[in-house]
């Protein structure tokens, strides 16, 4: 117990001990990856409970940084097209872990300010995407661009409800993660 207490009080044994803690705090901080800004414009600006952010406290993407998230499409039949469109984009649970989103609510709010509540574990439980392209083309603003928020709606028959279509949000510019 004696020969403790004197390791602790030897300044030298608290500075190399302090110099560990440290040294292992900027290790583990500079292993998280810090958000790159854009370089393009920027099509999506995310902000509220995020942990990673590029311009104050947004987190904002330009399509070239969304691209690099992995990529994912589906096929599927939706109110506002007459026949099944092929969508491809990024999952929102990636797009959500990307600034580190802590929330339980997400605002999805439009070019024309239309909002929609999506609760946060709908990204997980749904193969939920932030659509860039529509049949393999990117959308234009009048084409429902030039993000869109969809559902795999013909994967469950649950999404294929009124309460999923409406959270459905095309022409997607913000996400507040509260």
């Amino acid at each position: 117990m004696h020969s403790h207490r004197l390791f602790w009080r030897n300044r030298s044994y608290s500075k190399v001990w302090a110099a560990w803690v440290m040294g292992a705090a900027l290790l583990a901080v500079s292993n998280v990856q810090a958000l790159e800004p854009p370089t393009g414009p920027v099509i999506l600006t995310i902000d509220g409970a995020i942990t990673q952010t590029n311009r104050g406290p947004q987190a904002q993407f330009d399509m070239k940084m969304l691209e690099k998230l992995p990529q994912h499409s589906f096929t599927t039949q939706t109110p506002w097209y007459p026949s099944a469109v092929t969508f491809t984009g990024p999952l929102l649970r990636d797009v959500l872990a990307a600034v580190g989103a802590k929330g339980t609510r997400i605002t999805a709010v439009a070019l024309n300010d239309y909002k929609t509540e999506i609760p946060a574990d709908d990204a997980t439980r749904h193969d939920v995407i932030v659509a860039r392209l529509m049949n393999n083309r990117p959308m234009r603003v009048r084409e429902k661009g030039p993000l869109f928020i969809v559902y795999p709606f013909d994967a469950k028959a649950e999404l294929r409800s009124e309460l999923y279509y409406n959270r459905a949000a095309w022409q997607l510019n913000a996400l507040r993660i509260q």
